[in-house]
């Protein structure tokens, strides 16, 4: 991967109908503490792809203040019910917490097994209903949210969903042969979350290597974003000084490439071996 072959793009198009975003995103996990301030401060970044956690926190607030622009974002979550009813009470109190009339996309979260498939598509179940909310306009795309990316990639091969959700990071690069490929083939965006291993990939460890130099939360994630198989990469962190951190990346944007991307292999390589389990 050179510099001159490799051109980072700023934004992308997941789908026809709706705006296009920064591939560069912003999540909240239900235990950040970004107030809406600072979440409307990243949409006058530029940042408008928002995946919310589903609590009420600055994000749902920040939604709930921008009024007519609030075409001008995407916004995201996570299903977690396993039936009819759960998920439609579950959609309601989204929309009731969030004062909006839709939610752009809902990922079903997390799709571990083939078993749990089977099940959600049966009738009456998750993804009927979510089809139905779909048709009606209350939900635009449906996705889902996994680790297990050969589970993703065969979902995705068949055209049963409109949108991956994957773990994607320099520790955890499988995703580049099992998902990418097959995800780009069939025109389905790649949303990319975990990016920083939970905070692993920007820890000082002894590595043993001198030549490894800790990355930057910005350098992760300009590692995701040099893949161009990835729409977006989510960010989510803890406090608006982080988001000032990663918010750095906009103005040096620019791929990882030659010796800088190889280190970051490699560096990725070691916490994936050393940095203890990954939940």
């Amino acid at each position: 991967m050179s510099s001159g072959s490799v051109v980072m793009k700023t934004h992308r198009r997941l789908f026809p109908n709706l705006p296009e975003v920064r591939r560069l995103g912003l999540a909240t996990r239900g235990n950040t503490h970004l107030p809406a301030k600072a979440i409307l401060h990243a949409y006058e970044r530029g940042i408008r792809y928002w995946n919310w956690c589903g609590y009420e926190d600055g994000m749902s607030r920040a939604v709930g203040e921008l009024g007519t622009d609030r075409g001008k974002v995407i916004l995201a979550t996570q299903i977690q019910s396993s039936g009819r009813d759960s998920l439609l009470s579950e959609v309601e109190s989204f929309l009731d917490l969030l004062r909006t009339d839709r939610i752009d996309i809902a990922t079903i979260y997390y799709l571990e097994t083939r078993e749990e498939w089977t099940r959600l598509r049966e009738p009456g179940g998750v993804l009927e209903t979510l089809n139905e909310l779909q048709v009606e306009g209350t939900i635009g795309k449906i996705g889902i949210t996994s680790h297990r990316r050969r589970l993703a990639a065969e979902i995705a091969e068949r055209g049963e969903t409109d949108l991956l959700m994957i773990r994607y990071n320099a520790a955890h690069r499988g995703a580049e042969t099992e998902v990418f490929p097959i995800a780009s083939e069939n025109q389905i965006p790649v949303v990319a979350y975990t990016c920083l291993r939970w905070g692993a990939l920007i820890e000082s460890q002894d590595s043993g290597n001198s030549d490894h130099r800790v990355p930057t939360a910005a350098e992760c994630y300009r590692f995701v974003l040099s893949n161009p198989a990835v729409s977006v990469a989510l960010m989510a962190p803890n406090n608006r000084q982080e988001l000032e951190e990663n918010l750095t990346l906009l103005d040096d944007w620019r791929p990882l490439t030659g010796e800088r991307l190889q280190a970051m292999r490699e560096w990725g390589d070691w916490v994936h071996d050393h940095a203890g389990s990954f939940p």
